[in-house]
């Protein structure tokens, strides 16, 4: 059988015309004769044409595009769980950076000390609920029904006077708290706005994002919210 045609050996010829197409006609000889018709004719192998003749045209293989070389990218997280632990958590940082608020600016020094007489004290233990009027020792301000913290066991019957301290005439706190209690009012506080801020990098997927510097900008951002909250607060109890 023949590879070309499929058309057995001995039916097929070895050569077959193809036929020259030119816009210039066939220049006629001296004598005035035409050529003969086979003079002037290329015969092409079969290899080279089709079955009726015409030139088998070599298809152009496919230019293949260049891949560049890939390089290892992380999926974007799914926005939604960053965004739903972003609200949550940056709500969280703002509860323990308001009630850390006072108590560090009375633990650097910044806090007005005086005398709170309590006026009625609610629960035990724990969930000891005490309200009293501060007295500035400068005798500069008085502050009605603010909230007393630290007080000891035993000292919270109405009349009681003990000693405290407040941040200022628009503090709404006494605290009574001495020695290292005062440095356990804010220091876990604090500790608890870290933490949210780190979670916040974690589940918002800032340190996964592609490129250097575009995580460096997410990480950046993602600890300033939390770090602006508290001093927002900080200045707000000042």
């Amino acid at each position: 059988m023949e590879p070309t045609t499929g058309a057995p050996v001995d039916a097929v010829p070895r050569r077959v015309p193809v036929r020259q197409q030119s816009r210039r006609r066939t220049a006629h000889r001296v004598d005035g004769d035409r050529p003969p018709d086979d003079e002037g004719t290329f015969w092409a192998p079969i290899e080279q044409v089709h079955w009726d003749g015409t030139p088998v045209r070599e298809v152009a293989a496919p230019q293949r595009r260049a891949r560049r070389p890939s390089s290892r990218t992380t999926a974007l997280p799914d926005p939604l769980p960053g965004l739903t632990a972003l609200v949550l958590l940056s709500l969280v940082a703002a509860f323990f950076a308001w009630v850390s608020a006072g108590p560090f600016w009375l633990a650097v020094g910044h806090a007005r000390d005086g005398t709170v007489v309590i006026d009625h004290c609610t629960g035990g233990g724990l969930t000891q609920r005490c309200r009293g009027i501060f007295t500035a020792d400068d005798g500069r301000f008085l502050a009605h029904g603010v909230r007393v913290s630290g007080v000891p066991a035993g000292g919270g019957a109405p009349g009681a006077a003990l000693r405290a301290r407040m941040t200022g005439p628009d503090g709404d706190t006494a605290y009574a708290d001495t020695g290292a209690g005062r440095h356990l009012r804010w220091l876990p506080g604090l500790l608890a706005v870290l933490g949210c801020a780190a979670g916040i990098v974690r589940w918002t997927g800032s340190a996964r994002l592609p490129g250097r510097r575009h995580r460096r900008w997410a990480v950046a951002t993602a600890l300033a919210g939390p770090a602006l909250i508290t001093l927002g607060f900080l200045a707000a109890a000042w």
